[in-house]
């Protein structure tokens, strides 16, 4: 008596991997969260080696904390990352209000021109930053603007806003227009239903933006090397150039702040990752 034993190959699930295809993902991925890493470690690395320890970066041994120490101690590192502080802080707020508020009124109401103010955003994130350096610093100097923090502060929300507006309009739309309705019938005012109603919804979205607009002003070069005269206006990003000039590099002073800068990006994108996922997708699904 045979017995009928089944020999049809096993059919593998819709979706799922062989062996093969996930050791290579794995790999793949290994390779670029090292490739992403390597730089990261290497300042970190390099900042621990001492003043000239970046002569030999191979080296394992020699380590100390004496960059950190000087660049605390002896540079005005803490006046720049103040004026950093108040800069950053300063464009995202009010680009984030700008934002908002241009963003909402776009996915609300219909006035003459809404459509082309859009493009008009659009059309302004199209320049690179080096072709607005001479036109904005002439409009600064005019307004009497320059080597303040209120000049810098405008500069970054003229980079910051366009983009800003156009993901909040989309993350706007994705919200009843029931709510608007609701709360005129409560007798809320039309600032009144955007600041007690759609702002709490809005919260991914302006979260998004606030984080965009902080990394912004916190990293941007090219204008406030510009438009900062004085040394004690400096932010860090200008700030850091004195390390490395035509007569001499202090490459471990620059690790080392280039280090300490991270620290405040990190941590602002740690209080906002959460809503970062939730507000990119959503502010990019309708527009």
């Amino acid at each position: 008596m045979t017995s009928n034993t089944s020999t049809t190959p096993r059919v593998r699930p819709r979706g799922e991997r062989s062996r093969a295809a996930s050791a290579a993902l794995h790999t793949a991925l290994i390779v670029a969260s090292a490739v992403a890493l390597f730089p990261v470690l290497f300042v970190v690395f390099v900042s621990l080696r001492g003043r000239d320890g970046w002569q030999e970066p191979t080296r394992l041994v020699g380590f100390s904390l004496d960059n950190y120490t000087h660049v605390l101690g002896e540079t005005k590192f803490l006046t720049w990352f103040g004026n950093s502080v108040v800069v950053a802080l300063g464009a995202t707020v009010l680009g984030v209000l700008v934002a908002a508020s241009a963003g909402y009124a776009v996915s609300r109401m219909r006035f003459p021109g809404h459509r082309p103010l859009m493009w008009t955003f659009l059309v302004v994130q199209m320049f690179p930053m080096a072709v607005l350096i001479v036109p904005l610093y002439n409009l600064l100097g005019e307004l009497e603007l320059l080597d303040s923090y209120a000049g810098l502060i405008v500069t970054y929300c003229s980079v910051s806003v366009p983009f800003c507006a156009w993901m909040l309009k989309g993350y706007f739309d994705t919200i009843p227009a029931e709510i608007d309705e609701a709360g005129r019938v409560d007798g809320l005012t039309p600032f009144g239903t955007f600041w007690r109603l759609i702002v709490p919804l809005a919260r991914p979205g302006l979260a998004v933006t606030a984080f965009y607009s902080f990394i912004t002003a916190w990293g941007e070069v090219a204008f406030a090397s510009q438009f900062m005269s004085s040394e004690e206006h400096y932010t860090l990003a200008v700030g850091l150039q004195t390390f490395v000039g035509q007569q001499k590099a202090e490459w471990g002073l620059m690790t080392a702040a280039a280090v300490l800068i991270t620290v405040p990006a990190g941590v602002v994108f740690f209080l906002a990752q959460r809503h970062l996922v939730a507000g990119l997708t959503a502010g990019g699904t309708k527009g």
